[in-house]
């Protein structure tokens, strides 16, 4: 299978000097793929450069060196706008815009000139268990979850090819997690969305991925599925949590 996503060679420094004159490296010569439909955790101990890693991927930062490919066609030859159309990043603390909970959910429809599906949003704000919220309410007012939760029905809205989701369900309880969840595999399922999953939880790992990237020491130190990095063993994973 063709892949959807490529990255050769991305490297991200760390200056150890305000005046940049000494540096090492958050992360360096990431090389993967990324196919239509599949599920990846991205796992490691804080401090690897994965929420990084996805903001690059998001064209929200710049990698020191690299490439990504997006269908074939590198990042510097593609709209930033359209590749984040295609490419959606959901961060771990939602930004929530001025204006009401409405405002905030039509607001990538405007930014780039789509109908808003009310339908599918209204549905989406079920799935997340928020079908009773009064969406006249002041986003702002919102709780951290909540927030968390309409963050990721806006960015679904845009019906991305691939989801960059940074610990999404870090801040929800247990009931509003399984929702998350549930509602983005069963997404999966429908649309073929791939998803790259920040998470520390490693049972949640274990639920919604088939493949696992760890990043360890700057590198992307293992990527393979799901069962094998889990049940091997000598898995880096397991030296690292034991």
């Amino acid at each position: 299978m063709t892949a959807l996503l490529e990255m050769k060679g991305l490297t991200k420094n760390y200056w150890l000097t305000e005046k940049q004159t000494d540096r090492t490296y958050l992360f360096s010569d990431i090389t993967a793929t990324v196919k239509s439909g599949e599920r990846i955790a991205l796992l490691g101990k804080s401090g690897q450069g994965k929420s990084t890693l996805l903001r690059i991927l998001a064209l929200l930062e710049q990698s020191d060196r690299g490439e990504i490919r997006l269908n074939g066609v590198t990042s510097r030859h593609t709209d930033t706008r359209v590749w984040r159309t295609i490419v959606t990043y959901v961060a771990q603390q939602a930004t929530m815009l001025p204006g009401t909970i409405e405002e905030n959910l039509k607001t990538v429809s405007k930014i780039h000139n789509e109908t808003f599906d009310d339908k599918l949003a209204r549905k989406l704000m079920k799935d997340v268990g928020l079908e009773s919220i009064d969406w006249a309410k002041k986003a702002t007012d919102l709780s951290g979850g909540e927030k968390q939760r309409v963050a990721l029905v806006r960015s679904l809205l845009l019906k991305p090819s691939i989801l960059l989701l940074d610990e999404v369900t870090a801040s929800l309880d247990q009931q509003s997690k399984e929702s998350v969840e549930n509602l983005l595999l069963n997404w999966n399922a429908a649309y073929k969305t791939s998803f790259l999953w920040v998470t520390h939880d490693s049972e949640q790992a274990r639920r919604i991925s088939e493949r696992i990237w760890f990043m360890e020491k700057g590198t992307l130190a293992a990527d393979c599925e799901t069962e094998i990095f889990f049940n091997n063993p000598t898995s880096l994973f397991n030296e690292v949590t034991t």
